[in-house]
């Protein structure tokens, strides 16, 4: 809408990218501020908070009463900031705005079962959940074959030319960043704030690459890919807003989770900045912090399945530090700074080609 206007009113300044994703930024994030209180206060009236596994430290019983499913707020937020903002003729931008909708509705039905049965593991089975997941992500895949033309070339880390084409393959990989990367940062959603913000510092790590692929000059001179992507850069910053403004009822102690249709469209949101930026092999270092969670339950369960022995206290890892008695604060901030360091390196990386 904003750049209907530019075109409109002859408004050079809204033309420019970095203008409309600073204005995403703070609609989405005055947006989330203005609706979480409501949505806080209607969850607890009407008895829509978190059930805890039983199996999950016993501190966090003390958690029943919280409110959950604030990624309902905050990615419709990001969602509506995004249309008012971006071009809507950019296949990129709105297959961003797909990846989001998509995979909100898999949380959403997700938390609202679980809310409604007052169960943790109620919701989706395991199998379905996959399913529908793999559908998503396939969908979103076709859409930028079929619509975006992007082309199926593989990128590594300090190579300036593509590896290999990766043809009909390149599918394959890109469902399964999406599926990875959404149930990675999902996994990772088990303290207040755990996920929230390496979640931002990717977000930004990924703002700035897309913005130098979308950008012929600057990607020319880091002798980086290019493509037609910047749009998406401001939905990103539109999140990045929206769970600024999250994180304010988030943070330790937290008076709302996030919820799959947070967690499940965040981390999918993530696989797919990751794809269109060509940086699959980076986002192993951006997203540092849900891969190790991943691992260490994949240890775990490897582990315990093969020698009837335990890797970690408890999976995924947070939990370990947990049973060790870490206090909650100690653990979710060492986490950020890891998550920090890593996307700092892997912004260093862009260069090193």
């Amino acid at each position: 809408m904003l750049y209907w206007l530019h075109d409109l009113l002859d408004i050079n300044l809204l033309g420019y990218i970095t203008i409309r994703a600073g204005v995403a930024f703070f609609i989405a994030l005055c947006l989330t501020l203005y609706l979480l209180p409501k949505f806080i206060r209607w969850a607890q009236r009407t008895s829509n908070v978190q059930p805890i596994n039983d199996w999950a430290p016993q501190r966090h019983q003390e958690k029943r009463s919280t409110p959950t499913m604030g990624g309902v707020v905050f990615i419709g937020a990001t969602v509506f900031a995004s249309l008012l903002t971006i071009r809507l003729d950019n296949a990129y931008a709105l297959g961003a705005i797909l990846t989001l909708v998509l995979f909100s509705l898999i949380g959403f039905y997700d938390d609202f079962a679980k809310i409604k049965k007052s169960e943790n593991l109620a919701g989706f089975k395991a199998r379905t959940k996959l399913a529908l997941q793999i559908v998503s992500a396939f969908v979103i895949a076709a859409f930028l074959c079929l619509f975006a033309d992007f082309n199926t070339d593989l990128y590594i880390p300090f190579f300036k030319n593509p590896v290999m084409d990766m043809g009909l393959f390149a599918i394959l990989l890109w469902v399964l960043v999406i599926i990875a990367t959404s149930n990675a940062v999902n996994l990772t959603d088990g303290l207040d704030g755990l996920a929230t913000v390496p979640s931002i510092i990717a977000l930004t790590t990924f703002s700035i690459i897309i913005y130098i692929t979308g950008n012929v000059k600057i990607s020319s001179y880091l002798l980086m890919p290019h493509f037609e992507v910047s749009e998406v850069a401001i939905i990103a910053s539109a999140l990045i807003g929206a769970l600024t403004g999250f994180l304010w009822y988030n943070c330790h102690p937290a008076e709302v989770f996030m919820g799959d249709s947070g967690s499940l469209t965040v981390g999918a949101f993530l696989g797919y900045l990751a794809i269109i930026s060509k940086s699959e092999i980076l986002l192993l270092l951006i997203g540092s912090i849900f891969v190790i969670e991943t691992l260490s339950v994949i240890l775990q369960v490897g582990s315990f399945k093969l020698r009837q022995k335990r890797v970690f206290l408890m999976a995924p890892i947070h939990h370990h530090f947990e049973m060790k008695n870490w206090a909650e604060n100690k653990i979710i901030v060492r986490f950020w700074i890891i998550a920090v360091l890593s996307n700092v390196l892997a912004l260093i990386t862009l260069k090193i080609r």
